[in-house]
């Protein structure tokens, strides 16, 4: 404070010095001060005795809180506070800057009051070192600098304002007109404007000039007003009630107006036949006409529809807005010229229908492309027969396309574009803008017909390149606005075209302050440039600043909205900073997945062509791996990363023979009969009907909707909730039936291996021991042995695990012939089979010997089973090696 009024001090008194010297007059500087000399010392110790007085207040902390306990202290320092705020206001209005000292919020007053205090000192001591300068003689050419209020406009120069002369001297300067302070022309609108995220319904209600009658969802006015409004709906819940609402019209909304006029739109032959240009009257004899009343509107309509051609332009502003708004039309006719107020008549535009839609009459645009959107958008306006010089020029392959340039080449007019970029929403309007506006369609019927002449010259008379023009100006005709959809894939786009490599954490913050940029100016409705330009959002999500002043360094102009909310974007970042870092690049791919997918470089020959390709360019993999999958940041989209990777990726597989091999599909098919074909390919006509229920992949549904009865999701979700109750009983009864069949199976398993059993003991019983078959041959004579001695080793098997197998189908066992036994000679045999093996054999006790010792007459001689064995390696022959065996050394 006491700096701001040392430098108001300091000001003042160079401005008197400078008239003093001037004037030579040696008279008082003001009441007590001989010159300035007296008046800066006296300012100096005034400065230097509030410095100490600041000095010895009370220290913030407890010792300025233990005085503030005392009720004189705080009413003396609140007093003194208040008085100190009104002389620094008075010293901040007296030097034209912001004055608001004591209207303050309490909770933000302190750091708004001490911006201010910043700003003002900063805008005071640069006054003051100008005058300064200027006293010391320099900068005396400059102009006076005066207060901010008061200052001339400044000069934009740029490409696009420079207007060069013929003389070549150097080029005029134009200004660009912006209006800081215009009311919002939203705020008087009848009809709210729909920033909702969903898609546009035309606003026609009345259709003129129709072939085929417009769809009762139009003309019905109710359904019209069931449009979700409210912004706090995420984006995909909002799509989704709004096709669960309008779903019977779905066809009939998104659907063209005059998309069956139009189709059938024949050009009369008076329209390609060549012409004769008409001259256009000078502008400054021709009648122009402001509309801003529904009488005038009306006339002029009447006006129009006796008329064959007329000339039309749009003037727009969009920074303001989030759609964007048509503030102002321009019609011109061969006698006189329109200018419409569109802002004041934007509900009752519609009444030009009946002009804008007559077959019969041409309407001149240039370069109608956005044009058509705006008419669609701010007026439900549609356009029949139209002809767009745009086009025309580019048919004639002119130097440039521009209307500047036709109005250059045609009518030798230099157009006057200072004010292309101008705010039209300025009320009233400048004479200077008023013909500015004029000119754009003044002269375009005569450049319209001078061109049809030219066309037709182009072309050696023949209409086809005129007709080529006309059916492109039909199918800019038939353009549909389209409504900016926030998804949550939207940002990948954008952040496409900076060009830039943003890890994890970057892409992260790009995308959160991408949605909250949107959701901001849908409710503000404000453009995204004007809520936070695309340049510094992506400084911002680029520098991740820690603090909420690295925001605000980031932007420069700083954007109202982002400085009024810049606790609520630091808290963004800061979530963004919390994610896992990983770098990773945005390649071509409109996929989440980070990870780049790498084309194959040969370009000339296709991915799976190695003809080309030397063997160590080829991926190399081992037989018994595959190739492993690229990892994915996001594992929701990895189904489909998969598709671009099998697109993309070499084909790699081992050879197979395949010539003998028949293809299964064709088997099914050839299995399936007719009708059963026809019924599949029905099956797969169909759609579940329960799918229109379903949300997208992407709805975040809001808690408090999931439970208002009155809401849609509520009942959505309680009819998901029966039918998922009655799924999960089905599944139970599915699982019951499953475990009783289970049952079932494993009661007939064990009936019939009982029966397998009883059959194999009943086969025993037939079979007769060797004894009695002995005793048997013994009484029957004495017959000799028929077959051969048995070998050395060689007994009579016992019932194995074979037998027990082949017992199961007891009808081909069958007992072995008694004609044909002989008893068995036990003279020859070799006793040695029965001796004790403990010593050499292992004393622990092997499960496994048991089960293997049926085994043993298969082993060569000299060699043992290694069953026995335990662990030993089965490469070392028994007989060889006795490791794992005990061994009786001799003692020493």
């Amino acid at each position: 404070m006491a700096t701001s009024k040392s430098n108001d001090s300091t000001n003042s008194g160079t401005q008197n010095s400078t008239s003093d010297t001037n004037d030579e007059e040696k008279a008082e500087l003001c009441p007590g001060f001989k010159d300035v000399d007296a008046f800066v010392k006296y300012g100096l110790g005034a400065v230097l005795s509030a410095t100490k007085a600041s000095a010895g207040l009370p220290q913030a902390g407890d010792e300025y809180d233990f005085y503030r306990s005392f009720p004189g202290f705080q009413e003396f320092c609140e007093s003194q506070g208040d008085k100190l705020l009104h002389c620094m206001s008075q010293i901040m209005q007296h030097h034209g800057c912001r004055s608001h000292m004591r209207e303050r919020n309490k909770l933000t007053g302190l750091e708004e009051r001490f911006d201010l205090v910043v700003d003002s000192n900063d805008v005071i001591l640069e006054r003051a070192g100008i005058l300064l300068d200027e006293a010391d003689g320099l900068n005396r050419s400059q102009q006076p600098v005066m207060p901010a209020g008061f200052q001339p406009p400044k000069i934009v120069v740029s490409s696009w304002n420079r207007k060069g002369s013929g003389s070549g001297s150097r080029s005029e300067m134009f200004r660009l007109l912006h209006a800081k302070n215009v009311a919002r022309p939203q705020l008087k609108f009848k009809e709210k404007v729909d920033n909702s995220n969903t898609p546009f319904v035309p606003k026609i209600f009345i259709k003129p000039n129709a072939i085929k009658s417009l769809p009762s969802y139009f003309t019905n006015k109710q359904i019209r007003k069931e449009r979700p409004e409210d912004l706090d709906v995420p984006a995909a819940l909002a799509d989704f009630i709004h096709q669960q609402r309008t779903q019977e019209h779905v066809e009939d909304m998104f659907a063209h107006p005059y998309q069956y006029e139009l189709d059938h739109l024949a050009i009369p032959e008076s329209l390609l036949s060549k012409p004769e240009p008409q001259m256009y009257k000078p502008i400054a004899e021709t009648k122009c006409s402001f509309i801003d009343a529904l009488e005038d509107l009306v006339a002029l309509n009447e006006k129009l529809c006796r008329l064959s051609e007329f000339a039309v332009d749009l003037e727009h502003h969009s920074y303001r807005s989030f759609l964007g708004l048509t503030c102002l039309m321009q019609i011109s006719t061969r006698e006189e010229d329109f200018i419409i107020d569109t802002l004041e008549l934007r509900s009752e535009m519609y009444i030009l229908n009946e002009s804008f839609t007559d077959p019969t009459i041409v309407k001149v645009f240039h370069g109608a492309d956005s044009d058509m959107e705006w008419l669609q958008r701010d007026f439900g306006l549609y356009v029949v027969n139209l002809f767009d010089t745009h086009q025309a020029s580019r048919a004639l392959n002119l130097a440039r396309h521009s209307l500047d340039h036709l109005l250059k080449h045609f009518c030798n007019v230099d157009s006057d574009k200072r004010y292309q970029l101008a705010d039209w929403r300025i009320r009233p309007l400048p004479d200077e803008m008023v013909q500015y506006a004029r000119t754009d369609t003044h002269y375009l019927l005569y450049i319209y017909d001078s061109v049809r002449a030219q066309l037709l010259d182009f072309n050696h008379g023949q209409t086809g390149l005129l007709q080529c023009v006309w059916n492109k100006s039909k199918d800019i005709s038939l353009k549909k606005y389209l409504k900016p959809i926030y998804t949550e894939e939207s940002y990948l786009e954008l952040q496409r075209k900076q060009k830039k490599s943003f890890n994890t954490q970057q892409l992260t913050a790009f995308r959160l302050l991408f949605a909250w940029r949107d959701k901001l100016a849908r409710q503000e409705d404000e453009s995204t440039g004007y809520v936070l330009p695309t340049h510094m959002m992506s400084k911002i999500s680029e520098e991740l600043p820690k603090e909420p002043q690295g925001i605000i360094a980031c932007c420069n102009p700083v954007p109202p909205l982002v400085r009024q909310q810049v606790n609520e974007l630091h808290l963004l970042v800061q979530q963004a900073r919390e994610m896992p870092l990983l770098k990773a690049e945005i390649a071509a791919q409109k996929k989440k997945g980070l990870t780049p997918i790498k084309k194959p470089e040969v370009t000339l020959f296709g991915p799976h062509d190695t003809s080309r390709v030397s063997v160590s360019d080829l991926p190399q993999f081992p037989p018994d791996e595959l190739p492993v999958k690229q990892g994915m940041l996001f594992s929701e989209d990895e189904h489909k990363m998969d598709v671009d990777l099998q697109k993309t990726s070499g084909l790699i597989a081992p050879p197979k023979i395949t010539l003998f091999e028949e293809l299964e599909t064709k088997n099914d098919q050839e299995s399936l009969s007719v009708a059963h074909m026809k019924a599949r390919r029905i099956i797969e006509s169909f759609e579940n009907p329960f799918r229109m229920y379903l949300p997208a992949p992407d709805v975040h549904i809001n808690k408090n909707a999931k439970f208002d009865p009155s809401s849609k999701i509520f009942e959505i979700s309680k009819r998901w909730k029966l039918q998922s109750i009655e799924q999960q009983q089905k599944e139970l009864e599915a699982k019951r039936k499953a475990k009783q069949e289970a049952k079932e199976q494993a009661k007939k398993v064990t009936e019939e291996r009982n029966k397998a059993k009883q059959s194999y003991q009943e086969s025993l019983q037939n079979v007769a021991t060797v004894r009695q078959q002995a005793a048997e041959s013994a009484k029957g004579g004495g017959k000799k042995r028929e077959r051969v001695a048995s070998e050395v080793g060689e007994s009579t098997p016992k019932p194995s695990k074979k037998l027990m197998k082949s017992a199961v189908n007891p009808q081909m066992t069958e007992p072995p012939p008694q004609d044909s036994f002989t008893p068995f000679d036990y003279s020859q045999s070799d006793l040695n089979v029965f001796a004790d093996t403990k010593s050499k054999d292992n004393t622990q006790f092997d499960p496994n010997r048991k089960g293997h010792d049926f085994k043993k007459k298969k082993n060569p001689k000299g060699q043992k089973s290694n069953f026995g064995a335990g662990n030993r390696s089965m490469s070392y022959l028994a007989g060889k090696s006795d490791r794992g065996f005990r061994h009786n050394w001799p003692k020493r």
